[in-house]
C-alpha cells in the first residue's frame, strides 16, 4: 500500500511501534484481537486497527501538497478535509480557509473568490453542483485528488448501476456531505432515494410491496429523491450503495432486506434476482470494517470502561461509540483536553447531541482495565496523548509499559 507524506504534528512514535509490530506478526490483517499495554495499574486494550485510513492521509497529503505548491496564494477548502478538529486546525494555521461549514453553510461568499485561488476538495467529494459553480469561476488550480478513493469506488458502482437501469438506493445520512455528494452524482444518471436507516429501509419496502400509497412517498422522502421519481416504476429494479462511514453490518442488513423485498414482490430465485437487484455490498469501506471488526473483537475482553477518540462530527467514530457503549461505559471526546482529571472528564452524547461531564468514571479498583480506539480521521499522537493523561493519574508515563503482547498471536 502507498505509504504518504503526512506531517509530523500527527505522528506518534509510540502507536507507530505497535502498529509496526502488529503489521510485522500479521502483515495479512487476519488477527482483529486488540493490542495489551499493561502498565501495571492501568491495562490498556488497543484496538487492532484504528486512526488514520488510506483516503484520510491521501487527503491530508494532497492539502499540505496544496500549500506547498502554492505560496502566496490563497487557498480555500470547500469544507473540512476531514471530520476532526485536530487537522482542521492546523490546516487553518497554515492559512488555509473554508468556504463552507459541513452543514453546506456559506463561511466565505463566492464573489470573495476569484479564478487565481486554490480550491481543494475534501475527502468526501463534492457534489456537481459545486464542481459546475467552480467550473464557472474559472478557478484553474482545484485539487481533487484529496477525494477518497473508496468514496471514488461508490460513484463508480452507481454509474454501474444506472447503466443497467436500477434505481439507486443510497443508504447515508441526508446531511451528511458524502452522502450529498453521492445523491448529487447519482440523481444526474440515475433515478435515486436516500434511506438513513432500516426503520426508512422498511417503509420503502412498504412502497415497493404496494402496502402503502404511492403518493405517500414524496412527503416521507422529501427532498431525498430524483427529480421525476416514479414509484410505480423506479422501485422494480433497484441496488443499493453507501455512506462508507456507516456501520458495515447496518449497510449489508439493508441490503439483504431489500433484496428478500424484491424476491417476494417478484418471486426470484436465486437464477434471476439480478432481473430486480443489483448486489453492490463491495463498496463498503475496508477501513470502516475493519475499525468496526477490531472494537467487536476487542469487546469480547473484559474491561471497566471505553475511550473512542475522533471528531464529534465524525460518522465512523460515533459508530465505534455505538459497539462499545452497547457492552459497557464509553467516552467520546475529541482529545486528551475532554480529560480533565481522575474524577472528571467532558465527552460527547452521540444521542443527545450534546457535551456531557461525568464525574468518578474512573473505577477504584485496580488495575483499571481500559478498552481504546479511534476514527479513522483521528491522528495517532492523540492516542498517545490521551494514553499519556490518564497514566499519569496513576504516577506512571508511557516508559512504564511492562507488558505488550497481542491475544491470539499465532
Amino acid at each position: 500500500m502507498k505509504a504518504f507524506n503526512i506531517p509530523e504534528i500527527y505522528k506518534s512514535e509510540f502507536i507507530s511501534s505497535i502498529k509496526k509490530d502488529r503489521q510485522l506478526r500479521d502483515h495479512l490483517k487476519k488477527d482483529f484481537s486488540p493490542s495489551i499495554l499493561d502498565f501495571g495499574r492501568v491495562k490498556i486494550h488497543l484496538a487492532r486497527h484504528f486512526g488514520f485510513c488510506f483516503g484520510v492521509e491521501n487527503a491530508i497529503e494532497t492539502a499540505y501538497t496544496a500549500i506547498n505548491e502554492n505560496v502566496g496564494k490563497r487557498i480555500y477548502l470547500l469544507s473540512e478535509i476531514i471530520h476532526n478538529p485536530h487537522v482542521n486546525q492546523a490546516l487553518l494555521e497554515n492559512g488555509v480557509r473554508f468556504i463552507m461549514d459541513t452543514a453546506g453553510k456559506q463561511l466565505i461568499p463566492w464573489n470573495e473568490i476569484s479564478s487565481d485561488d486554490v480550491i481543494i476538495i475534501p475527502a468526501f467529494g463534492t457534489t456537481l453542483e459545486m464542481e459546475r459553480i467552480l467550473r464557472d469561476k474559472g478557478i484553474k488550480q482545484i485539487y481533487y485528488k484529496s477525494k477518497c478513493p473508496f468514496v471514488e469506488k461508490v460513484w463508480t458502482r452507481v454509474s454501474q448501476i444506472a447503466n443497467n437501469d436500477y434505481t439507486v438506493i443510497v443508504h447515508g445520512k441526508p446531511d451528511h456531505e458524502e452522502t450529498r455528494a453521492t445523491f448529487s452524482h447519482s440523481k444526474s444518471v440515475a433515478p435515486s432515494v436516500i434511506v438513513k436507516d432500516m426503520e426508512e429501509a422498511t417503509i420503502l419496502a412498504d412502497f415497493i410491496m404496494n402496502r402503502r400509497a404511492a403518493i405517500d412517498f414524496y412527503e416521507l422522502f422529501k427532498g431525498r429523491y430524483s427529480e421525476g421519481f416514479d414509484v410505480a416504476h423506479d422501485l422494480s429494479r433497484i441496488g443499493v450503495v453507501n455512506q462508507t462511514t456507516l456501520l458495515a453490518t447496518d449497510t449489508e442488513e439493508i441490503a439483504d432486506f431489500l433484496q428478500q423485498t424484491m424476491y417476494e414482490k417478484y418471486n426470484l430465485t436465486k437464477d434471476n434476482v439480478a432481473d430486480h437487484f443489483a448486489n453492490m455490498k463491495d463498496t463498503l469501506c475496508y477501513a470502516t470494517h475493519d475499525n468496526q471488526s477490531a472494537v467487536t473483537n476487542m469487546l469480547s475482553l473484559d474491561a471497566d470502561l471505553a475511550f473512542v477518540v475522533g471528531g464529534f462530527n465524525s460518522s465512523n467514530s460515533s459508530h465505534l461509540v455505538e459497539l462499545c457503549e452497547a457492552k459497557l461505559p464509553t467516552y467520546f471526546i475529541r482529545s486528551e483536553d475532554n480529560i480533565i482529571s481522575a474524577n472528571e472528564i467532558n465527552h460527547w452524547d452521540i444521542h443527545a447531541k450534546q457535551l456531557k461531564t461525568t464525574f468518578s468514571y474512573l473505577p477504584i479498583q485496580e488495575p483499571v482495565v481500559i478498552h481504546l480506539t479511534s476514527g479513522a480521521s483521528c491522528p495517532d499522537i492523540l492516542i498517545e496523548n490521551v494514553i499519556g493523561k490518564l497514566l499519569s493519574f496513576y504516577k506512571l508515563s508511557l516508559d512504564t509499559i511492562r507488558i505488550e503482547h497481542v491475544v491470539n498471536d499465532g
